[in-house]
């Protein structure tokens, strides 16, 4: 189930909605059973052996079959999420479907995994072979407290009911992306972008898919200057401007070793490019995906001041649309 990007619900409804925080990560699913956890992404992709300290699962759930939603993230040295410290470890390997998590530590030697990350659960889909996706969302958070959830790798945080605009604000203090608001009578919609799940974003973040690069000088000699970018509208891919800036000497290196294969003589846009924005493009092909923070979109459709935060493998070129 995701979320549609909008404001916060007017103060008088507010008691009807729970807000959680928005956490920078990766969106993942929990599938515990018999000891074991897998844990899979929104694409299907698994990720048990990208992030192996999800499978403490196993320990805290013993004897127990449940379904989980959640986000993965890695947290700084203040205990906030940080997206840069979670490009670390996205990249890992996907393997290790059903593995459990070893025996003295995540890697199973004795030593956490680094950056270490914590799985934070906040729906329970099904429980001991009942699927929950049919109940409203105070009963799937009623038993998912119930779980007793607690450990350094996997942990329940609060919501708040009633409480938008006081949760908006800590957010917005402790330097996190805003909070979601999910309306307390609503089911579950696995599969669908639902109005009962509402983002409102303190910092704004949009994916976009990587269409090509523009040749790097001076310093970024042998690499790029600028990625063009896009985003899917009613199926067709168009132009959402070009991003620049975020980009250090190992991120600028590791996209143009991923680039270079992706190379294609025609440009992916389903619309024809400005001459200006297409002379002395590299077009590759559109399998790649970015996520960016920016100042507005503009009345032409292209992201002001956009600033590169790092890809994001765990999210499908066709899911990627603008977010109003």
């Amino acid at each position: 189930m995701l979320a549609t990007p909008g404001a916060m619900p007017p103060a008088a409804d507010q008691h009807r909605w729970a807000f959680e925080m928005k956490w920078d990560g990766v969106r993942a699913v929990a599938y515990v059973a018999d000891g074991q956890v897998v844990l899979l992404g929104r694409s299907g992709r698994d990720f048990t052996g990208t992030y192996p300290e999800v499978g403490a699962l196993a320990d805290l759930l013993p004897g127990r079959r449940c379904v989980l939603d959640g986000e993965v993230v890695a947290l700084d040295e203040r205990g906030r999420p940080s997206f840069e410290l979670l490009q670390a470890r996205m990249h890992g390997p996907g393997s290790g479907r059903g593995r459990r998590r070893a025996a003295g530590g995540a890697d199973g030697t004795g030593r956490a995994a680094k950056p270490p990350v914590v799985y934070l659960v906040f729906d329970l889909l099904a429980l001991d072979g009942t699927s929950m996706v049919g109940s409203p969302y105070t009963d799937r958070r009623e038993a998912l407290d119930g779980l007793g959830l607690a450990g350094p790798y996997c942990q329940v945080p609060p919501a708040f009911v009633g409480a938008g605009d006081a949760a908006l604000a800590t957010s917005m203090e402790q330097g996190l992306e805003g909070v979601v608001a999910k309306r307390l009578s609503a089911p579950y919609e696995p599969g669908r972008r639902s109005a009962s799940w509402v983002k409102v974003k303190n910092l704004r973040t949009q994916e976009v898919v990587i269409a090509g690069w523009r040749v790097g000088e001076g310093s970024r000699a042998g690499t790029f200057g600028a990625l063009l970018c896009g985003v899917y509208d009613e199926g067709r891919l168009v132009y959402a401007g070009r991003v620049g800036t975020g980009f250090d000497q190992h991120k600028l290196a590791d996209l143009t070793a991923r680039l270079a294969p992706l190379e294609q003589r025609t440009q992916p846009f389903d619309q024809r490019l400005p001459t200006a924005e297409s002379r002395g493009a590299h077009w590759v092909r559109p399998v790649l995906v970015g996520e960016v923070a920016f100042a507005e979109w503009t009345r032409d459709g292209r992201l002001r001041h956009p600033v590169w935060r790092g890809l994001r493998p765990d999210k499908e070129p066709g899911d990627v649309v603008r977010e109003s």
